[in-house]
């Protein structure tokens, strides 16, 4: 093992006895942090609601932003405030039982660099403010009374002399296609607050080249890889959240990222690599971590008994291609724990070493309690892109089980060819970003997923005016079967699927489970379904006139029970777009 790659610290083995706690001071009808509790469970205790009264379920009040465009945001509630990001990371707060406007806070990007379009995931609330992650790489404490900014501060440490090409530039070596998503960090996913600090990632570090497709029904277009220093390292990072101070930073990759040049991964797949030919490279490399990637896409889970912060972090760059990085690419795609006091790393676990194919752990990981050979130990799960359920020990990262695939799996790990071969669940998803939910209580993990095949294809541009020839690999999805589905998982017997839901289009936007029986999840044609939590039976749907792209929050006040969810839809998955935020309740 490299220095940068240290083995795993093994922590003291006390059990975590208790549930999950909710953020400092919050009552249990609120929502106050993006995963509702520290543990990212996204579960809501109230039952109001449930499969016997819910297809009475109808819209209270409707918000909406005047801004038509990729919505994502998950509200956070408050002592009967609503805190809502909105796209291009504007923030309101509204009165949670009427929907009327108490503040607006308006975003003025500094950039029109957008790595992954106006999509924003989330505030953060304490100590009096609302904290905001921006789209173009800044941090920002509002006033949570008036929503005036207290302090802001730059995330993007983009080294002004580091070599780097404009997409205009990249997409004139494709015949003049249009190109988008090529450079330009930003912080889409949510912050978290806890005990005077905030936390939050940077997204974009290795986005890649994402050039227009014209064919319909492509909108994500094809994503183009080729040697080059075209991106960041992804990092989480620390604040004071009183002074916006830089506590600590974490890098995803640094000195010594290559690793051990596996094979396989951790769990027996094999990955097709030329070890060989990358080991003879390696020396030429050794600053290739410089540009390496390995965004955080969420909001990370906190262990408040062993002070650890979870997290997963994004693909190497350049996507699609392994070329000019030669190694493992430590510690990109993997579930990752560092210390919440320092930033230092305590364990990491790789799920695809020198990714090529854009495998990000992307959505939030989850913390509970598990029953192994007849003992109880604190585990943290992630969905992931691959299809598979990972569980693994949170005190040291051991790999408890892999649930079955919950979604059609196909060359995998496949190499690009000239004639293209197709990936499923391809580049995509399994779970996406997509946020999952977990009855503790049951043991039921449930998720939304993609299954989006994709085509890997080699190329070569040819030599040309007197430029030598330029070797490349795309991913674009294929023509066909594309779906989705809402899975029930049982985490008590390795992971095995209760229930399967399909739906039409891919799922993306994560999910809501109750103790009124029901797990809530929308879909890109504008569905806003409640499913019946034993079984995945359909109860009650909405179509709220815009793709449903976002994950659903429960809360209550004076005793009623609300459901509130963003439809504003999808740019990048072609998911029609719209600009409310419905919120939902008994008549």
């Amino acid at each position: 093992m490299t220095a940068f790659s240290a083995p795993r610290a093994l922590l003291a083995l006390a059990l975590f006895a208790a549930g999950p706690a909710l953020a400092q001071d919050a009552a249990p009808g609120d929502w106050p942090t993006h995963g509702r509790d520290l543990s990212n469970q996204r579960f809501s205790p109230l039952k109001e609601i449930d499969v016997a009264n819910v297809r009475a379920l109808v819209p209270k009040w409707i918000y909406q932003t005047g801004k038509a465009a990729t919505f994502q945001s998950t509200p956070l509630v408050r002592d009967g405030v609503l805190y809502l990001s909105e796209p291009f990371s504007s923030v309101a707060a509204l009165d949670a039982r009427t929907g009327e406007r108490l503040w607006r806070y308006e975003h003025k990007p500094k950039t029109t660099k957008l790595c992954c379009g106006p999509a924003n995931r989330g505030v953060a609330l304490g100590d009096g403010l609302v904290f905001v992650g921006a789209v173009d790489a800044r941090l920002i404490a509002l006033d949570a009374k008036t929503g005036a900014v207290v302090w802001e501060r730059d995330l993007d440490p983009a080294d002004p002399k580091a070599a780097e090409e404009s997409a205009a530039q990249l997409g004139e070596r494709f015949g003049g296609r249009a190109a988008t998503g090529q450079s330009g960090l930003g912080a889409n996913s949510a912050p978290l607050y806890h005990d005077g600090k905030v936390y939050v990632g940077v997204s974009g570090a290795g986005y890649g080249l994402h050039l227009e497709s014209a064919r319909p029904g492509a909108p994500l277009g094809a994503v183009v890889g080729f040697e080059g220093a075209y991106g960041a390292t992804g990092f989480l990072a620390a604040f004071d959240a009183k002074t916006g101070e830089e506590l600590w930073r974490f890098d995803t990759a640094g000195p010594g990222w290559e690793g051990d040049f596996v094979e396989k991964t951790a769990y027996g797949a094999l990955l097709h690599r030329d070890v060989a030919k990358e080991k003879a490279e390696a020396p030429a490399a050794r600053e290739a971590w410089r540009h390496a990637g390995g965004s955080v896409w969420h909001a990370p889970a906190f262990d408040e008994q062993l002070g650890l912060l979870y997290f997963g972090t994004g693909n190497p760059s350049p996507q699609a291609t392994g070329d000019g990085r030669p190694g493992d690419n430590l510690h990109t795609v993997s579930l990752v724990a560092v210390d919440a006091a320092t930033g230092k790393l305590r364990w990491a676990y790789q799920q695809v070493p020198h990714d090529v194919w854009g495998y990000d752990v992307a959505s939030p990981p989850v913390l509970f309690d598990l029953e192994v050979d007849g003992a109880k130990i604190p585990a943290v799960g992630q969905a992931s892109k691959l299809g598979w359920y990972f569980v693994h020990d949170r005190r040291d990262g051991r790999l408890v089980y892999m649930s079955p695939a919950f979604v059609p799996q196909a060359n995998m790990f496949s190499p690009p060819t000239p004639e293209g071969v197709v990936i499923s669940p391809g580049v995509g998803g399994g779970v996406n970003w997509s946020p999952t939910s977990v009855d503790a209580q049951k043991g039921v993990a449930y998720l939304a997923a993609m299954n989006l095949p994709t085509r890997y294809r080699s190329a070569e541009l040819p030599a040309h005016d007197g430029k030598p020839p330029l070797p490349y690999a795309s991913i674009e999805p294929a023509t066909d079967g594309a779906s989705g589905v809402v899975a029930a998982l049982d985490l008590n017997n390795k992971g095995a699927i209760l229930w399967s839901h399909e739906t039409p289009q891919p799922m993306v936007g994560g999910v809501l489970a109750t103790a009124g029986g029901l797990v809530f999840a929308g879909e890109g044609n504008g569905w806003f379904d409640a499913l019946d939590a034993a079984s995945g039976k359909t109860l009650w749907r909405f179509n709220c006139g815009a793709g449903v792209n976002a994950p659903a929050v429960s809360y209550e006040i004076d005793g009623r029970q609300y459901v509130a969810v963003a439809a504003g839809g999808s740019a990048i998955w072609g998911y029609p777009q719209g600009d409310a935020l419905i919120v939902f309740g008994l008549p």
